[in-house]
């Protein structure tokens, strides 16, 4: 789960790096435009990989205290 979050978040940035820099939404391109479908169910699933990524923060510091002790 944590490769494939990982994957859409790169996915997702570098979507956004695009839209930043030239103004080119590549994920609307591929699939139709902004409003359609797909490419409402990729953006969604770029989201919540980007929340899930969240939890890596705190897992590695857990993990790192753990060993600590």
């Amino acid at each position: 789960m944590d490769t494939i979050a990982l994957i859409l978040s790169i996915i997702g940035s570098l979507n956004w790096g695009l839209i930043g820099l030239f103004r080119f939404d590549l994920v609307a391109w591929i699939f139709g435009g902004q409003t359609a479908t797909v490419s409402r169910i990729v953006y969604a699933l770029v989201g919540l990989a980007g929340i899930w990524c969240i939890t890596l923060l705190f897992r590695r510091r857990s993990l790192m205290a753990a060993d600590d002790t």
